[in-house]
């Protein structure tokens, strides 16, 4: 089986994490301190404060911006719970603007017309490893005011005109095991605001500046230098990564280019992708529908994944929310019933990315 994520921890991650242990410091400490500069770094930011996920770096992010009962978050309908489960435990109310299909991200247009008296945030979500239409985003956020928060969990290194994903408001960002850089669990929110920084920095720390001097009723959201130290190798490698994942996605889709009724990703024009995942849509065009396309490539020990199978608030637990307003998003809506992410990370060797093309020719009737 090609499998669509794979997990490695290469030898210099092996000996930091023993070099961790051997120190006898493992909670919060220097290893922590240096993955959060080198991230910083690599997003193109001032500050990167980590925490022990990415629910609790967007719970954390929600939560420095002072949020009221009744204010509004406008998200996207088309991404992880994480998201919107956040906006939920910051006590906030969750709205939706729909995604355009050409990015699978926060549609401006439908965003301007979800903007109301009771929006306080707007939480784009960087989806695929494909960044948001932050050009369009960013003027509305702040001819209205508002605070911005940015879902770049899966898209740590992506680019809109050469600004890094993350960078325009607070960022945050998921470290979880199938992430395009891991520390197992692990989360980590980014800003040029020192003040927020200092303030998220006593916020994960139980609300203690210093010991048991309290400035805020705080959280538990420490990440510890045995994650840090399986982070910091790869952030040295990243690049390198982010650049085999591009060429497997350019073999990919010139491979399955002319393929009836399969809809391709793309990187847009002035955005950088990282392709966490390569989603292509399963259109009503095409020879065969999803279920049965996806039933064909599993017989082919083709790994492939639905992310995700309905929007975000389409679940029980959340259709009668007193605190989640279904907005309508047509366009999330057909794509939830179209979407497959195919193989596309980094340890596919050309042989396992051919096989891949040739499996989905195949199950596509092509």
């Amino acid at each position: 089986m090609i499998p669509i994520s794979v997990v490695r921890i290469d030898e210099a991650a092996e000996q930091l994490v023993v070099e961790v242990i051997r120190s006898g410091v493992i909670a919060q400490g220097p290893m922590v301190a240096r993955l959060e500069r080198e991230f910083a770094a690599t997003v193109g930011v001032e500050h990167a404060v980590a925490v022990n996920n990415g629910t609790t770096a967007l719970v954390a992010a929600l939560e420095v911006l002072d949020l009221q009962p009744g204010d509004e978050v406008v998200t996207s309908p088309f991404t992880f719970v994480a998201t919107l489960n956040a906006i939920l435990e910051a006590g906030a109310t969750a709205r939706f603007a729909d995604i355009r299909e050409d990015d699978f991200c926060m549609d401006p247009a439908a965003l301007a017309a979800a903007i109301g008296p009771r929006t306080k945030v707007v939480m784009p979500v960087h989806l695929y490893g494909q960044p948001a239409d932050m050009n369009g985003i960013l003027p509305l956020v702040q001819q209205h005011g508002l605070g911005l928060v940015e879902d770049t969990a899966q898209s740590l290194g992506a680019t809109i005109d050469g600004r890094g994903a993350g960078s325009f408001g607070l960022g945050t960002f998921s470290l979880y095991a199938t992430k395009n850089l891991t520390t197992g669990e692990g989360g980590m929110i980014t800003t040029n605001d020192a003040g927020l920084a200092d303030r998220l920095r006593i916020l994960r720390n139980q609300g203690m500046r210093q010991r048991y001097q309290y400035e805020v009723a705080g959280h538990n959201y420490r990440l510890t230098d045995l994650q840090a130290a399986l982070g910091i190798p790869q952030l040295a490698s990243y690049e390198q990564n982010v650049r085999r994942r591009k060429d497997n996605a350019a073999r990919l889709s010139a491979g399955l280019a002319d393929v009836p009724g399969l809809r391709l990703p793309a990187e847009l024009p002035g955005r950088s992708h990282v392709w966490h995942q390569y989603t292509v849509l399963v259109t009503d065009e095409a020879a065969v529908g999803r279920d049965e396309f996806i039933a064909r490539l599993t017989e082919q020990a083709v790994g492939c994944g639905i992310y995700y199978p309905k929007t975000v608030y389409d679940y029980d637990c959340y259709r009668d929310h007193p605190r989640v307003v279904a907005d309508p998003a047509p366009v999330a809506d057909r794509v939830v019933r179209q979407c497959v992410s195919l193989p596309v990370h980094h340890h596919l060797t050309d042989g396992d990315v051919d096989r891949v093309v040739e499996a989905v020719r195949k199950a596509a009737g092509a």
